[in-house]
């Protein structure tokens, strides 16, 4: 069968997506995946056959960071609001054509488009021109439901995410005409999402269901529409996990820092805060600098910076993990059973902080309002051994790697092949 992915974002966003193209391709289906140009390298490291559409990812994200702390924290600013509001929608407006542009070369003759919420709109358009599948990739609950804030009312939750469906699409309905007028399509009258939904498309949620008690009651009526396969990650292995391991095992299990595709603004306070609070606790600090550039920080004692590692084989031998609240890096160190801070960023970071708190695994904060103060506060809080217990228990109950990418993989050959195109 051949299969096109729409993988748009970053690092975090795309690995799912190569996850399930590489065991794909193993199967032997013929798979080509659209990602942001600046991930054309990763993919292609990974064994598998990339096209770049759209503008780099990670000049976006952080273009889009401060529209939207400029819009919240800094309203009172307008022009520079003004300013990044209209360089944003001239990304988006770049990321939707060319998007469009590349699976419509791509999905010719295809068996299913899979796609990520980054473009899922556009994907939507190019499956009904050509009348095929569409599978979409969750990686958090982004369809309306009464479990992802514990704190507000399940009525009010599910009221909000609908009305935000409506006005995310008023926002985005003059681009969207014009995909569909140009491909020849009708003219829509509702938001994508509840199209995809009412069209039954496949909603693979990339996550373990057990990280959102009730949500897979809530969504039984669905009828498989939105299997949980659990989050995909690569776990590849890295030039430094030597030198990590050695680190590792020179001394006592460190605490890890990182923060993924974030970029860090103050590296250098950033390291000087952790080391302190570190040094407050007597623990050891293991901080992956990833996209941020830690350079100029100085490095202690008790202090390890390292550019990239190996998540999955480093965190077992870890106390806990701070970090931004990504995805795939919140499942890994759930996976490993250890306790987790959560100092987010964005929206969907937030959510994987707020479940870390109702899970009783791990708490949260933002990265902005955190001080050395309140970290050496949270740092205790988790490191208490109720919070272990609670975090070795929790892991024994999520979804082993492997068998997540197999769900995954399966879920989508059955899909195309129920629709009786192959």
């Amino acid at each position: 069968m051949k299969f096109v992915l729409a993988s748009y974002g970053t690092r975090g966003d795309v690995e799912p997506c190569a996850v399930i193209a590489h065991e794909l391709v193993r199967r032997g289906h013929d798979v080509r995946i659209a990602v942001a140009p600046d991930l054309v390298g990763f993919v292609e490291s990974v064994g598998l056959c990339a096209v770049a559409c759209g503008p780099e990812a990670r000049t976006w994200q952080d273009l889009h960071r401060d529209f939207l702390t400029h819009l919240f924290r800094r309203f009172w600013k307008v022009e520079d609001l003004i300013r990044l509001g209209r360089e944003d929608w001239e990304r988006l407006t770049q990321c939707w054509t060319e998007i469009s542009a590349t699976l419509m070369s791509l999905a010719d003759g295809a068996d299913l488009l899979l796609t990520l919420v980054i473009g899922e709109q556009c994907a939507a358009n190019v499956a009904e021109y050509y009348g095929i599948p569409l599978a979409t990739l969750h990686l958090h609950p982004i369809r309306p439901n009464g479990q992802s804030a514990p704190v507000v009312p399940a009525r009010l939750m599910r009221s909000a995410m609908t009305m935000f469906e409506w006005l995310d699409w008023s926002l985005t309905k003059k681009l969207e005409g014009a995909q569909r007028q140009g491909l020849g399509l009708p003219k829509a009258t509702a938001p994508s999402a509840r199209r995809i939904r009412q069209g039954g498309s496949l909603e693979i949620q990339a996550y373990d269901e057990v990280c959102f008690p009730g949500l897979a009651t809530e969504w039984a009526q669905w009828n498989g529409q939105r299997p949980f396969v659990g989050a995909l990650t690569m776990e590849l292995p890295t030039d430094a996990d030597r030198e990590v391991a050695s680190w590792i095992a020179a001394g006592t299990p460190p605490i890890f820092f990182g923060f993924g595709s974030t970029l860090v603004k103050s590296p250098a306070d950033t390291i000087a805060m952790i080391s302190a609070a570190c040094s407050q606790l007597g623990e050891r600090a293991l901080v992956c600098s990833a996209e941020s550039d830690f350079s100029d920080a100085a490095e202690s004692e008790h202090v390890k910076v390292i550019s990239t590692m190996n998540y999955a084989a480093a965190f077992p031998a870890c106390r806990a993990v701070v970090h931004h609240g990504g995805a795939g890096t919140t499942a890994i160190g759930l996976r490993a059973g250890i306790p987790t801070l959560i100092l987010p960023t964005f929206l969907d970071q937030t959510i994987w902080g707020t479940q870390v708190k109702r899970l009783n695994v791990g708490t949260a904060r933002r990265f902005s309002s955190t001080t050395e103060e309140s970290l050496i506060a949270d740092l205790r809080t988790i490191l208490d051994a109720q919070y272990l217990a609670r975090a070795r228990e929790f892991a024994s109950r999520m979804t082993k790697p492997a068998d997540s990418v197999v769900a995954a993989a399966s879920c989508i050959e059955n899909f195309a092949r129920s629709r009786g195109l192959v």
